[in-house]
Order: C-alpha cells, then sequence, then structure tokens
C-alpha cells in the first residue's frame, strides 16, 4: 500500500506543469515580440489559420525582417540559409490559437538560443547628446535606417550624417532638436 501512494505521489507531480518551464518577465522578447505581431497581421488580413498558410506567411514576413527579428527567423528556419527546419513548431500551434508566450516556451525547449535574443535598446534622438554616444552606436542609428556613411572617418563625420538625415527618418526628433 505505501509503495502504490509513492507511485501516485511520483505521477502527480509529473503531470504538475513546472514553473521553470514559464517565461520569466523579458524574456524570449524578440520571439514574443515578433510572434504578436505577426500573429495580429494573420488576423488583420484574414490568413486562414491552417498550418500550411501560415508557414507560407511566416516565410513572407520574415524576408521582410533585419536585426534580432533576421536572426530570431534564423534559429526557427525560416530564411533561406537557415541549417534546420523548426517552423512547424510555430505554425501548427498558431493555427489552434495556442498564446504566442506558449509556443515560444516550447521553442525554448528546441533551441535554447532563440530565447537569449534581445532587442537593441532604442536611441531617444529628440533628446540624446550624439557627441557622447560612441561610433559603433551612431553606426547603429544609421544602418537602422538603412544609410551608410561612405567616407565618414571621424566621429565629427557620422554625427554630421545622422542630423543630415534626422529630417528624412526621425522628424519629431528633428524638430524637437531645432526647438532646443
Amino acid at each position: 500500500m505505501l509503495y502504490l501512494s509513492h507511485i501516485s505521489v511520483a505521477l502527480a507531480l509529473a503531470l504538475v506543469p513546472n514553473s521553470a518551464d514559464a517565461l520569466r518577465d523579458g524574456e524570449c522578447e524578440v520571439c514574443v515580440g515578433f510572434l504578436q505581431r505577426f500573429y495580429q497581421t494573420l488576423q488583420d488580413n484574414d490568413v486562414k489559420f491552417d498550418s500550411g498558410s501560415i508557414e507560407k506567411a511566416l516565410l513572407k514576413s520574415c524576408k521582410e525582417t533585419k536585426g534580432k527579428e533576421q536572426r530570431f527567423c534564423y534559429y526557427i528556419g525560416a530564411t533561406s540559409d537557415a541549417a534546420t527546419k523548426i517552423i512547424n513548431e510555430v505554425s501548427k500551434p498558431m493555427s489552434y490559437h495556442v498564446p504566442v508566450e506558449k509556443i515560444c516556451e516550447k521553442l525554448k525547449k528546441k533551441d535554447s538560443q532563440i530565447c537569449e535574443l534581445k532587442y537593441d535598446k532604442q536611441v531617444d534622438l529628440s533628446s540624446v547628446d550624439l557627441k557622447k554616444l560612441k561610433v559603433k552606436d551612431l553606426k547603429k542609428i544609421l544602418e537602422e535606417w538603412s544609410e551608410s556613411c561612405k567616407g565618414c572617418v571621424e566621429k565629427s563625420d557620422f554625427i554630421r550624417k545622422i542630423n543630415e538625415l534626422m529630417p528624412k527618418y526621425a522628424p519629431s526628433a528633428a524638430k524637437a532638436r531645432t526647438d532646443l
């Protein structure tokens, strides 16, 4: 009888969801953020919620990504140069309207790198002193705008280029800077 009670306790513990599997606040931010926007896009465009349609839409969506989201797409195999392909781990649960957080938990079990991705900090161009930023950060701003600075050698060259392009890419920040 004692043996039977030990088995029932072990079985009960095995069936209780492990809190270590659940995502903590801020964990998997790229996965959760990208998939939430993707899910919303599917709903807005009235895409049929079957695995094949979702997979097609995911591949299309991943072609337009860059930065950390591009890396996420690479990890799940939604890019042409990806080594593995676990897109079905996204498309199938999404076709059943499984919450994005749960999908990311499952992806974390498959590849822990997926949850290590974090978005870069956004620079507030309206208030930041560009002279205090590192050249690396100035280059990152230009990269986000899909611009380059040919012939830029010194920090002042990058700052000049950013100030030149700011009205085009960040008009509200450019206006706030002129008001200072």
